[in-house]
């Protein structure tokens, strides 16, 4: 049976994957943002955010793969958490080469604007249906992500389900076990009671039998006092 640190544990797992998704769906908006520099600054603000979430996830998993009791699951789940740490900095620098990426798109089309001013409207409906498309992908991620999460929550609830299924299991056996105590109990003292109750008839016969005799006895010794 599954424990509680287990169910954490796999938990966690689950949310670092999420937090890893959307920071990569952010990096591609990033790369893809044509600008203006007001939007990719908003990007990078998000990126932060699922950033630190994700260091904060990856923490909550090394404190409790220090707490196993197992140390073949303790290391497993340290090599885990170091993977994680590498992914992390695989994205941070991955982030870094998308924004310096976008800053250059943005002044290239800047300066291109400028030389052709005539292509300016043009230019913008482009930049626009670039982010409405990187918008949707966004959002299609996100949805992946709420998904995520209501699995995870479905697998606590299934897991503390079992465990209380568990523990009631675990009580009728611990009850089942004092009734026959008691029902062993029970017939030995019926038993008892039953050799008991053979015994007193026994002595019972013995002393009416004695009674009879003793007044045979008597009544011989005075009806024929001869014999």
């Amino acid at each position: 049976m599954a424990t509680t640190l287990d169910v954490h544990v796999r938990m966690c797992n689950q949310e670092i994957v999420i937090f890893d998704l959307e920071v990569k769906a952010f990096i591609q908006d990033i790369r893809d943002c044509s600008g203006p520099l007001s939007t990719l600054t908003e990007l990078n603000a998000k990126v932060k955010e699922k950033f630190h979430h994700l260091r904060l996830k990856i923490q909550e998993l090394e404190q409790m793969a220090k707490e196993q009791d197992k140390e073949s699951e303790k290391q497993a789940l340290l090599q885990e958490v170091e993977n994680h740490k590498k992914q992390l900095l695989s994205n941070q620098t991955a982030w870094r080469k998308a924004n310096l990426a976008c800053k250059i798109a943005i002044d290239n089309l800047e300066k291109a604007e400028l030389l052709q001013g005539g292509d300016m409207r043009q230019r913008k409906t482009t930049k626009e249906t670039l982010a409405q498309t990187s918008s949707n992908i966004t959002e299609s991620l996100m949805g992946i992500s709420r998904m995520m999460s209501q699995q995870v929550r479905q697998s606590e609830e299934a897991m503390h389900i079992l465990a209380n299924s568990s523990r009631t299991i675990l009580d009728a056996n611990e009850e089942f076990k004092s009734m026959s105590g008691t029902i062993q109990l029970g017939r030995k003292l019926i038993t008892k009671y039953n050799r008991r109750e053979l015994t007193d008839k026994l002595l019972i016969f013995l002393a009416l039998a004695l009674f009879l005799a003793t007044v045979l006895y008597i009544l011989k010794k005075r009806l024929f006092p001869f014999l």
